[in-house]
């Protein structure tokens, strides 16, 4: 069954006013600030060449006056003396040419300066990410302020086309207004009686098409996934196996049309009132013409003033046009400009007290108070005052079945989030106190839903440590211990052939391969504290037996955590920490929690039944 569309913008929250269109036109400073800054030489060598272009219209017309006036003159004397007339033509040819130079100059600068803006975005927009909590990741509504931000790359570099331009226009339009001031100024009223219903209808259409774009962002991210996953190498295998294409192509039309829908009833909209404007600005420039001709069978003005005074009337109008349509392109992109700035200007919490240094050595190990959690948004606790303590050098399991808070308390360890009630400790001093980065620094993790980077062999290894991506030694001594360097012998290009099918001459990885190389990661660096959540999930059990072997004698006197669903290998741990819905059940060693017949016991014999 098809899910439940909204019906129309007004079922959303968020409208954006004409108000809000001209608000946002207050980040433009800064937007153009950070396009000098993107390539000051090429911002200058286009602003000049604008500056020069919007005064090339009112020469060309004034020229061709000059020239018709001097034919007249020419044809009416006996005495002819054409050298006049071509000196006049050769300065027209000369200013077009000029002036189709410079738009050919102003199009190639608009085109770079686009592209290194639109990579200058996109880069902080990576590093803004990366600042923000894993909370904050996680929350829909944020995720839709990333979204509008990494998705509007296209329409902040046509605002800078459009801006750029509209500095260019306004040279233009005084140039001509003033030509029109000086032969018959009631043409101005005319024009401007012509333009302003035209740009109302303009401006109010454009707060409106935002605020569906906007309204829509949620909707929008899901038509993406549905893109994703029903053409995607990653799920083909099981939309053919469920035969889940109807399922996804439908979701996806009855999505689609309903946007589709209401962006056709606002285009027509616009189109029809668009149409009813236009209808008036005609009107209002043959009104024009016709004056225009009147004086000239009266005398009051010349053949030569005819035309210069139609063509500027007739180009000023499109100017005008021009510069409201863009004007209102403008204070619309500015709204998704907003958007971008708002990302960027996002407040990342930070105490401004001295960081403890974290201790050289950890002497001590953890301490975990009375620890409860929730994630933001449910009122459902994760962990419920969950307490016991590690040992610097020990190596604990963390067991329990799903949805037991196992992995929600390996976040709280890294900072992912904070704890909704008590603390976490390290050799006596609550982790918050230390410089997130420096605490994170002594950690080597590999998680269970590690990502597949489809780069190199190398860089997928290095990610662990990528300061060291050209040392081979290392690389090397990381492969070994994990046993990924059997998946670089085995690979054409060892290192450096590229992993994955999304690229050409990618190879794929089987799921053991994967998670040797993903474990590599975690001896990258020589990390005080070493996680491992699930990291052999992929792996056989005599596989994963051989990897626990090997990391428990290769991470002698390192404080470790390990959470595994085979008992097999948990056994190994110094002690075993068995939670249950939250709350810390058990806590011993492999031969303390069998001799009490709990949790631990019941599951492990279960586990060893299977076997038998």
């Amino acid at each position: 069954m098809a899910r439940r569309i909204p019906k129309s913008i007004t079922d959303k929250k968020e409208k954006t006013s004409v108000k809000d269109s001209f608000k946002a036109l207050k980040t433009i400073p800064r937007f153009f600030r950070e396009i000098f800054k993107s390539s000051p030489k090429l911002f200058l060598l286009n602003i000049i060449s604008r500056l020069i272009n919007a005064f090339t219209p009112v020469v060309i017309l004034w020229v061709g006056k000059m020239i018709i006036d001097e034919i007249i003159l020419q044809v009416s004397l006996e005495d002819k003396d054409f050298s006049q007339l071509w000196n006049l033509v050769l300065v027209e040819f000369s200013v077009v040419v000029l002036s189709d130079l410079l738009g050919r100059l102003i199009n190639l600068t608009d085109g770079l300066l686009g592209d290194l803006y639109s990579n200058d975005s996109s880069e902080k927009i990576i590093r803004k990410t990366a600042e923000l909590t894993i909370a904050q990741l996680e929350d829909p509504e944020f995720y839709d302020k990333l979204e509008r931000a990494r998705t509007q790359t296209n329409s902040r570099v046509e605002l800078m086309s459009n801006a750029l331009g509209q500095a260019e226009s306004v040279i233009s339009i005084f140039s001509l207004i003033a030509g029109l001031v000086y032969f018959e100024p009631i043409l101005i009223l005319i024009l401007i009686l012509s333009i302003i219903p035209s740009f109302i209808n303009e401006a109010k259409f454009s707060s409106t098409r935002y605020s569906l774009a906007r309204s829509w962002t949620a909707e929008r991210r899901e038509l993406d996934y549905l893109r994703y996953i029903g053409a995607n190498n990653q799920t083909a295998k099981e939309v053919k196996l469920f035969g889940l294409t109807d399922f996804i192509a439908e979701r996806f039309k009855n999505l689609s049309n309903e946007y589709y829908h209401l962006n056709k009833n606002l285009s027509l909209k616009q189109s029809l009132y668009g149409s009813l404007f236009n209808i008036l600005g005609i009107l209002s420039y043959y009104g024009a013409y016709v004056y225009i001709i009147l004086r000239v069978l009266t005398g009051a003005i010349s053949i030569g003033e005819l035309t210069f005074l139609s063509g500027s009337f007739n180009r000023l109008r499109n100017n005008l046009q021009g510069f409201f349509s863009r004007f209102t392109r403008i204070s619309e992109s500015a709204l998704y400009l907003q958007d971008y700035f708002d990302f960027l200007d996002l407040k990342i919490e930070r105490t401004s007290e001295a960081k403890t240094p974290i201790p050289e050595t950890i002497t001590q190990g953890f301490q975990i108070n009375d620890l409860h959690f929730a994630y933001p948004g449910s009122k459902t606790e994760v962990l419920k005052g969950v307490t016991f303590t590690m040992k610097a050098g020990e190596k604990m399991a963390f067991v329990g079945q799903n949805g037991a808070g196992k992995t929600t308390l390996i976040k709280l360890f890294l900072r992912f989030y904070e704890p909704t009630q008590g603390e976490i400790l390290l050799d006596g001093i609550n982790i918050n106190k230390f410089d997130v980065d420096d605490y994170r620094k002594r950690f080597g993790v590999i998680f269970q839903d590690f990502f597949k980077y489809e780069f190199t062999l190398r860089e997928n290894i290095a990610v662990g440590n990528i300061s060291e991506i050209d040392n081979d030694e290392t690389i090397g001594y990381a492969a070994s211990k994990s046993l990924a360097e059997q998946v670089v012998s085995e690979m054409e290009d060892g290192l450096e052939q590229r992993l994955g099918r999304r690229f050409y001459q990618g190879q794929e990885l089987s799921g053991g391969q994967w998670q040797k190389v993903a474990l590599a990661r975690a001896y990258m660096k020589d990390a005080d504290i070493m996680v491992l959540d699930e990291p052999t999930s992929a792996l056989d059990a005599q596989a994963e037996y051989d990897v626990f072997e090997r990391f428990i004698a290769l991470t002698k006197g390192k404080t470790s955590i390990i959470i595994s669903h085979r008992f097999s290998t948990v056994r190994m741990a110094d002690r075993i920490l068995v939670l249950q819905n939250g709350q810390v059940l058990e806590l011993g060693t492999h031969q303390d929690l069998m001799a009490n017949p709990k949790l631990y016991s019941e599951l492990f014999k279960l586990q060893a039944a299977g076997y038998q």
